[in-house]
């Protein structure tokens, strides 16, 4: 679907993190409606690397790339001599998805080199190049606060919210200090659908609870999940703001979600409903303090400034997830 009117043909593009999950559904976007664009691939890939609580240091992997034909390299956001292998390159749009994403890594060293040290290598590279420059934030930046949740009132819990936050500041100063640049920040709810599959154990509930309901398992809840909501939104609409943050009224950071909650009860219903399964739900006690029981974006500067009008709604995403979910059973996320 074309969600812009910017010519994206023959322009010049910049995926950072183009092997894990939003950068590859971008790259293959603009490689289906831009086949003319000159898309480039900028990600570590991943190796058996791990980090202190024993996930994945990357989940870039070859497998979202297959069928992709651009340029790919090979390289690490930390590492000056990789980061130079873009100088031949003069970028017209740069989309900066490369971080460490996980929730639940407490190592503030890793998280906040890997972050923001090398946010400001990108926007370097955005001024010398003139390029559009649109990146990821996260929700996580708002915490346990209540909703809805909304830009300006921020409280991050955790080194990988406070990373983004900080990633948010830096972007507001770089471009009052730059005002011919467009610099956009993308705040993602929870994100589900195709390619997410090799984040693991850190994919998206919902098909996490597919595999468990398709190994005949009843799926496995929080007590109290009727209670327990979440703004899931599906890879489509993200890669559209992704492409709608291309030509915004006004710089700053965006949310990205639907803007409705939907509660962790309703995920396997629907999931048992489109399964063909009446397994029941098994519940178990929350093991986490302080946890957050519901988000909700507040979406209405995205809508105003982005035109960001997400289409997709869970029944609907889940429904068009199914036959990923079902193909990749069984099978091994290496």
């Amino acid at each position: 679907m074309n969600y812009s009117n910017i010519k994206f043909n023959q322009k010049t593009i910049l995926i950072t993190g183009g092997a894990g999950f939003i950068g590859s559904s971008l790259a293959f976007y603009f490689q289906k409606y831009y086949p003319n664009s000159r898309v480039v691939v900028f990600d570590c890939f991943r190796s058996e690397a791990t980090l202190a609580n024993g996930n994945l240091q990357s989940f870039g992997h070859y497998k979202n790339l297959i069928g992709f034909r651009g340029d790919i390299i090979c390289g690490n956001i930390n590492n000056k001599d990789d980061l130079s292998l873009l100088d031949d390159y003069k970028f017209d749009f740069i989309f900066h998805h490369a971080a460490i994403s996980d929730t639940r890594v407490y190592d503030q060293e890793i998280i906040m080199k890997t972050n923001v040290n090398s946010f400001y290598d990108l926007l370097a590279i955005a001024k010398k190049d003139q390029s559009v420059l649109v990146y990821a934030s996260s929700a996580a930046t708002y915490g346990s606060l209540s909703s809805p949740q909304t830009v300006g009132k921020e409280s991050p819990e955790n080194p990988y919210g406070y990373s983004k936050y900080v990633m948010d500041q830096i972007a507001i100063r770089y471009a009052m200090e730059n005002p011919d640049l467009t610099i956009i920040g993308l705040r993602f709810f929870n994100v589900y659908g195709p390619r997410e599959y090799f984040k693991a154990n850190t994919s998206s509930m919902i098909i996490q609870l597919g595999h468990q309901i398709l190994d005949g398992n009843a799926p496995r809840l929080f007590e109290n999940s009727s209670q327990i909501s979440r703004d899931f939104i599906y890879i489509d609409d993200v890669v559209q703001a992704n492409i709608k943050a291309c030509s915004p009224k006004r710089n700053g950071t965006y949310n990205i979600g639907t803007g409705i909650p939907r509660s962790f009860q309703e995920i396997t219903d629907i999931l048992q409903k489109e399964l063909r399964t009446e397994l029941g739900t098994e519940y178990f006690p929350n093991p986490y303090s302080g946890y957050q029981m519901h988000t909700q974006a507040d979406i209405s500067t995205s809508k105003d400034n982005l035109g960001f009008d997400p289409k997709v709604s869970l029944e609907q995403g889940i429904k068009s997830y199914i036959p990923e979910i079902k193909r990749l059973h069984g099978t091994e996320n290496l």
